[in-house]
């Protein structure tokens, strides 16, 4: 399921404040400033910094495609 509009208008990365990609096909936020991820779960996004997970060039290159 994904995420509504407005909430993906308001959210942003907890550390460099800026906005986020919502990949659908993997349900997670993707911020490419950074190229870290945050989980989806149960259509609650998890932001937390400890929780972001770093992304390769091969998936940084897929989300921003």
């Amino acid at each position: 399921m994904a995420l509504d509009e407005m909430l993906l208008s308001i959210l942003e990365d907890p550390i460099d404040h800026g906005p986020l990609i919502y990949v659908a096909a993997d349900d997670v936020l993707y911020n490419p400033r950074r190229r870290v991820q945050y989980a989806v779960r149960d259509n609650i996004p998890v932001m937390l910094p400890d929780e972001a997970q770093a992304v390769d060039d091969d998936t940084h290159a897929r989300y921003v495609a």
